[in-house]
């Protein structure tokens, strides 16, 4: 039992998965079940990082996958929102790049013994990012003026607001670490 959190990492590459298929299908209560996935993984993203921490040790698996697991489900879940016309493609892709040289550069620590946590905006943009997902399921699944359906304006503004926070915690988190990026090596 002592991999319980790596265990609940890989599941949310599972989940991540199926919360695609689902997003995709085209019956009844299938936006609903992503929407429930997304919410189950996302509490598993939480109780991983709290049970690694506080009963069964952090691990490097865990330390390397974790934070991958987080962005390979926000990613999709954007993604998938390309194809259903809530967001734009620029949007998604300024969101995802952002996600993956973060991800680089957080590699390139761990390469140099240098674990770096996330700082406020990546939690900020985090949160943002998790809200925004939330909405975009229930404009899919309950299309009203109150939330982003897909074509409309608020979804354009949301997307727009997310992509800019998630671009800002990245211009952020790198101008933190400027000095291992300008670092001469040798």
């Amino acid at each position: 039992m002592k991999s319980l959190p790596n265990h609940l990492t890989i599941s949310r590459f599972w989940m991540t998965a199926v919360m695609m298929v689902c997003m995709t299908l085209d019956f009844p209560y299938a936006r609903m079940a992503a929407l429930a996935i997304f919410i189950i993984a996302s509490i598993t993203d939480a109780l991983d990082g709290y049970l690694a921490r506080n009963f069964f040790g952090c691990t490097s698996f865990g330390k390397l996958m974790d934070p991958l697991a987080d962005k390979v489900l926000v990613c999709a879940a954007f993604i998938g929102f390309v194809e259903l016309d809530s967001l734009r493609a620029w949007m998604v892709v300024l969101i995802v790049a952002r996600e993956f040289m973060v991800t680089g550069m957080r590699l390139l620590m761990i390469e140099k013994g240098i674990v770096m946590p996330a700082g406020p905006w990546g939690k900020v943009k985090t949160t943002v990012q998790m809200l925004a997902i939330c909405l975009y399921f229930f404009g899919l699944i309950w299309p009203t003026a109150f939330l982003p359906i897909p074509g409309s304006a608020f979804a354009w503004w949301l997307g727009l607001a997310t992509a800019l926070l998630t671009a800002w915690s990245g211009v952020v988190y790198f101008w933190q670490q400027r000095h291992i990026i300008w670092e001469k090596e040798g």
